[in-house]
């Protein structure tokens, strides 16, 4: 029958002995090391540890489980199918364990909350979601990270974030999903296009257009390439970029077209800066989600972020608003 253990004071923690050794922490941290830079050198430069150290706490691992955890093919380390299991497991459990550590070595009134969002919901809905929440939880801070739905999801799966708000299809089968909001895209282009002042566009006629769309990987990117595909639409994009500003001045100048939420460019088709066209095959609206990894604990904060996300769904833009917020976008 197994008992607990206590590590070395370096890693407080305390573990399963189920015979003459155990799998601390410390094995964790320095098979983690190993596995994202593919070396041992680099895990022990990384770790500020000896390389034969770090041999042994592979080799303690592999022992204490009966399995390998990486091969070695041409002086380079490789990871099994049992080491990215265990990788999976490992970073879990060292999430949950400094998400411990600052648990217990703050206050219990001060927190912090990672949240991720991609590049459309961190522009439009993001900033009123962030700040509803902070009125109501004052001593929780909120660190926002904000980059493409390919990004967003690698970092909660690897529990860099807590709660991510993202557009478009989910693909990790570790994700927890909860629908928010609808996002609407819309075909835009500048006012000099021939496009311009027509009531609808043909799917055909997209071909052979100079199209300016944000970077493989993001969640519109994904909702294009697919409609173009099924239309049998092949394009060669002009620009690709990360940036929607930029991609909305391009289109500005007449540089080419492109198809983004309707919410980034809502404001520059009312004054007229750029065209807002529907296509004869409507553009698909797209399911903007908040997720979290399945074995997340979600703490209190977390599950109150979650229900201010979904308020914002079930309210309009103007009513979620502060009065502050009210009042600057009128000026």
């Amino acid at each position: 029958m197994g008992k607990i253990v206590k590590s070395n004071q370096t890693h407080r923690i305390i573990a399963i002995d189920k015979g003459e050794s155990a799998v601390t922490i410390r094995h964790l941290k320095v098979f983690i090391a190993v596995a994202q830079t593919g070396k041992m050198g680099a895990a022990a430069k990384e770790l500020y540890i000896s390389q034969p150290t770090v041999s042994q706490v592979i080799s303690e691992i592999e022992e204490q489980y009966g399995v390998k955890l990486f091969e070695r093919l041409s002086k380079k380390l490789y990871i099994t199918k049992e080491g990215r299991q265990l990788l999976d497991y490992a970073r879990h459990i060292i999430a949950l364990f400094d998400e411990m550590e600052r648990n217990l070595s703050y206050a219990s009134t001060h927190h912090a909350l990672r949240v991720g969002a991609t590049i459309t919901v961190g522009s439009c809905a993001l900033p009123s979601i962030i700040r509803r929440f902070e009125e109501r939880h004052p001593t929780v801070t909120t660190q926002v990270w904000v980059d493409n739905t390919q990004v967003i999801e690698g970092m909660i799966l690897e529990s860099r974030l807590d709660l991510a708000l993202v557009e478009g299809e989910v693909a990790s089968p570790d994700l927890i999903v909860r629908p928010v909001l609808e996002d609407e895209l819309v075909l835009i282009c500048g006012p000099c296009h021939p496009f311009a002042g027509r009531q609808s566009v043909a799917l055909s006629e997209l071909s052979g257009q100079d199209f300016i769309l944000r970077e493989p990987g993001s969640g519109t990117r994904e909702v294009v390439d697919a409609l173009l595909v099924t239309a049998e639409v092949q394009i060669t994009p002009l620009w690709e970029s990360t940036s929607t500003r930029s991609i909305i001045n391009a289109v500005k100048e007449n540089i080419g077209i492109s198809i983004l939420p309707y919410e980034l460019v809502k404001n520059e088709i009312q004054s007229g800066a750029v065209a807002g066209l529907p296509l004869a095959s409507p553009l698909p609206n797209r399911t903007c989600s908040i997720i979290h990894h399945r074995n997340k604990y979600l703490t209190p904060s977390a599950q109150a972020f979650i229900e201010v996300c979904q308020e914002y769904s079930n309210l309009s833009t103007e009513s979620f608003q502060t009065e502050e917020e009210r009042q600057s976008s009128t000026e």
